[in-house]
Protein backbone atom coordinates (compact mmCIF):
# COMPACT_ATOMS: atom_id res chain seq x y z
CA UNK A 1 0.00 0.00 0.00
CA UNK A 2 1.09 3.47 -0.80
CA UNK A 3 2.08 5.56 2.10
CA UNK A 4 -1.09 8.07 3.48
CA UNK A 5 -0.56 10.99 2.67
CA UNK A 6 -0.85 13.47 5.37
CA UNK A 7 -4.32 15.01 5.82
CA UNK A 8 -5.35 11.55 5.09
CA UNK A 9 -2.92 10.19 7.87
CA UNK A 10 -3.82 12.72 10.21
CA UNK A 11 -7.55 11.95 9.54
CA UNK A 12 -7.61 8.12 9.44
CA UNK A 13 -5.32 8.38 13.26
CA UNK A 14 -8.24 10.64 14.74
CA UNK A 15 -10.93 8.49 13.64
CA UNK A 16 -8.54 5.65 14.87
CA UNK A 17 -7.99 7.07 18.51
CA UNK A 18 -11.84 8.12 18.49
CA UNK A 19 -13.20 4.83 17.98
CA UNK A 20 -10.42 3.52 20.26
CA UNK A 21 -11.32 5.95 23.11
CA UNK A 22 -15.52 5.09 22.44
CA UNK A 23 -14.81 1.22 22.47
CA UNK A 24 -12.65 1.96 26.21
CA UNK A 25 -15.79 4.26 27.58
CA UNK A 26 -18.27 1.71 26.05
CA UNK A 27 -16.68 -1.48 28.06
CA UNK A 28 -16.62 0.68 31.26
CA UNK A 29 -19.84 1.41 30.85
CA UNK A 30 -20.66 -2.20 30.19
CA UNK A 31 -18.89 -3.43 33.28
CA UNK A 32 -20.55 -0.69 35.34
CA UNK A 33 -23.89 -2.01 34.32
CA UNK A 34 -22.67 -5.78 34.50
CA UNK A 35 -21.40 -4.72 38.47
CA UNK A 36 -24.55 -3.12 39.18
CA UNK A 37 -26.80 -6.35 38.08
CA UNK A 38 -24.56 -8.36 39.74
CA UNK A 39 -24.61 -6.70 43.34
CA UNK A 40 -27.50 -5.61 43.53
CA UNK A 41 -31.40 -7.15 44.49
CA UNK A 42 -33.14 -5.04 43.38
CA UNK A 43 -35.35 -6.55 40.19
CA UNK A 44 -35.88 -3.68 38.68
CA UNK A 45 -32.51 -2.47 38.65
CA UNK A 46 -31.11 -5.82 37.36
CA UNK A 47 -33.12 -5.62 34.31
CA UNK A 48 -32.89 -2.07 33.41
CA UNK A 49 -28.79 -2.79 33.72
CA UNK A 50 -29.13 -5.65 30.75
CA UNK A 51 -31.27 -3.96 28.97
CA UNK A 52 -29.29 -1.24 28.67
CA UNK A 53 -26.16 -3.61 27.95
CA UNK A 54 -28.40 -5.06 25.10
CA UNK A 55 -28.61 -1.67 23.85
CA UNK A 56 -24.95 -0.90 24.06
CA UNK A 57 -23.84 -4.32 22.92
CA UNK A 58 -26.54 -4.04 19.68
CA UNK A 59 -25.63 -0.66 18.62
CA UNK A 60 -22.55 0.66 19.62
CA UNK A 61 -19.72 -2.16 20.31
CA UNK A 62 -19.91 -3.61 16.71
CA UNK A 63 -19.40 -0.98 14.96
CA UNK A 64 -16.70 0.89 17.44
CA UNK A 65 -14.82 -2.64 16.83
CA UNK A 66 -14.82 -2.66 13.63
CA UNK A 67 -13.97 1.05 13.04
CA UNK A 68 -11.05 0.55 15.33
CA UNK A 69 -9.71 -2.44 13.90
CA UNK A 70 -9.99 -0.79 10.18
CA UNK A 71 -8.39 2.35 10.86
CA UNK A 72 -6.02 0.49 12.53
CA UNK A 73 -5.29 -1.66 9.55
CA UNK A 74 -5.58 1.34 7.38
CA UNK A 75 -2.78 3.30 9.46
CA UNK A 76 -0.37 0.12 9.77
CA UNK A 77 -0.25 -0.47 6.27
CA UNK A 78 -0.25 3.33 4.72
CA UNK A 79 2.61 4.31 7.51
CA UNK A 80 6.10 3.65 8.03
CA UNK A 81 4.81 1.27 11.29
CA UNK A 82 3.85 -1.45 8.89
CA UNK A 83 1.67 -4.25 10.06
CA UNK A 84 4.39 -7.33 10.74
CA UNK A 85 7.27 -4.47 11.06
CA UNK A 86 6.88 -3.81 14.43
CA UNK A 87 6.17 -6.39 17.51
CA UNK A 88 4.05 -3.58 18.92
CA UNK A 89 1.67 -3.10 15.74
CA UNK A 90 1.32 -6.93 15.03
CA UNK A 91 0.24 -7.40 19.05
CA UNK A 92 -2.10 -4.58 18.57
CA UNK A 93 -3.74 -5.65 15.63
CA UNK A 94 -4.46 -9.57 16.65
CA UNK A 95 -5.39 -8.51 20.50
CA UNK A 96 -8.08 -6.30 18.59
CA UNK A 97 -8.82 -8.84 15.93
CA UNK A 98 -9.35 -11.09 19.52
CA UNK A 99 -11.83 -8.67 21.15
CA UNK A 100 -13.76 -7.81 18.09
CA UNK A 101 -14.61 -11.48 17.55
CA UNK A 102 -15.22 -12.32 21.15
CA UNK A 103 -17.13 -9.05 21.85
CA UNK A 104 -19.34 -10.41 18.12
CA UNK A 105 -19.88 -14.56 18.89
CA UNK A 106 -19.43 -14.21 22.78
CA UNK A 107 -20.25 -10.96 24.53
CA UNK A 108 -23.89 -9.94 22.26
CA UNK A 109 -25.14 -12.91 22.42
CA UNK A 110 -24.43 -13.83 26.05
CA UNK A 111 -25.96 -10.15 27.30
CA UNK A 112 -28.73 -10.50 24.58
CA UNK A 113 -29.22 -13.72 26.23
CA UNK A 114 -29.63 -12.26 29.41
CA UNK A 115 -31.94 -9.17 28.82
CA UNK A 116 -34.78 -11.72 27.21
CA UNK A 117 -34.43 -13.99 30.67
CA UNK A 118 -34.69 -11.28 32.76
CA UNK A 119 -37.29 -9.38 30.77
CA UNK A 120 -39.59 -12.61 30.90
CA UNK A 121 -38.99 -12.68 34.72
CA UNK A 122 -36.34 -14.83 35.07
CA UNK A 123 -33.14 -14.77 37.17
CA UNK A 124 -29.76 -15.23 35.22
CA UNK A 125 -28.07 -18.55 36.05
CA UNK A 126 -24.53 -17.11 35.91
CA UNK A 127 -24.69 -13.09 36.18
CA UNK A 128 -20.65 -13.38 36.71
CA UNK A 129 -20.09 -14.30 32.72
CA UNK A 130 -21.65 -10.82 31.81
CA UNK A 131 -19.56 -9.08 34.11
CA UNK A 132 -16.14 -11.17 32.90
CA UNK A 133 -16.33 -9.91 29.60
CA UNK A 134 -16.08 -6.44 29.78
CA UNK A 135 -13.80 -6.63 32.50
CA UNK A 136 -11.40 -8.79 30.11
CA UNK A 137 -12.26 -6.46 27.15
CA UNK A 138 -10.91 -3.46 29.32
CA UNK A 139 -8.08 -5.25 30.54
CA UNK A 140 -7.13 -6.00 27.09
CA UNK A 141 -7.83 -1.95 25.95
CA UNK A 142 -5.43 -0.81 28.76
CA UNK A 143 -2.95 -3.04 27.61
CA UNK A 144 -3.21 -1.73 24.02
CA UNK A 145 -3.38 1.90 24.96
CA UNK A 146 0.06 1.12 26.95
CA UNK A 147 1.44 -0.67 24.16
CA UNK A 148 0.65 2.53 21.81
CA UNK A 149 2.08 4.87 23.67
CA UNK A 150 4.90 3.16 24.92
CA UNK A 151 5.90 1.21 21.59
CA UNK A 152 8.03 -1.56 22.71
CA UNK A 153 9.60 -4.65 21.78
CA UNK A 154 11.75 -3.73 18.78
CA UNK A 155 11.28 -4.34 15.22
CA UNK A 156 9.80 -8.39 13.51
CA UNK A 157 12.06 -10.30 12.02
CA UNK A 158 10.49 -9.10 8.57
CA UNK A 159 10.80 -5.57 10.08
CA UNK A 160 14.54 -6.12 10.48
CA UNK A 161 15.31 -7.36 6.85
CA UNK A 162 13.66 -4.73 5.46
CA UNK A 163 14.79 -2.12 7.62
CA UNK A 164 18.34 -3.78 6.51
CA UNK A 165 17.75 -3.60 2.97
CA UNK A 166 16.66 -0.12 3.25
CA UNK A 167 19.98 0.51 4.37
CA UNK A 168 21.76 -1.30 2.01
CA UNK A 169 24.04 0.93 -0.54
CA UNK A 170 21.53 -0.08 -3.37
CA UNK A 171 18.66 1.26 -1.64
CA UNK A 172 20.30 4.83 -1.21
CA UNK A 173 20.76 4.48 -4.19
CA UNK A 174 17.88 4.02 -5.80
CA UNK A 175 15.86 6.71 -3.27
CA UNK A 176 18.70 9.20 -4.55
CA UNK A 177 17.50 8.39 -7.85
CA UNK A 178 14.32 9.55 -7.65
CA UNK A 179 12.96 12.88 -8.84
CA UNK A 180 11.92 15.28 -5.87
CA UNK A 181 10.46 18.15 -7.91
Amino acid sequence: MKPLKRPVRRATLVVHVAASAGWLGLTLGLLALALTAYTTESASAIEASYRSMKVFTDWLVLPLALLTLTSGLVLSLGTKWGLARHRWVFVKFWVTLATTTASVLMLRPGVSRAADIVASGGMVAEPRDLLMGPAVSLTAYVFMTVVSVLKPWGLTRRGRRIHGSASSPKAVDDRSLRQTA
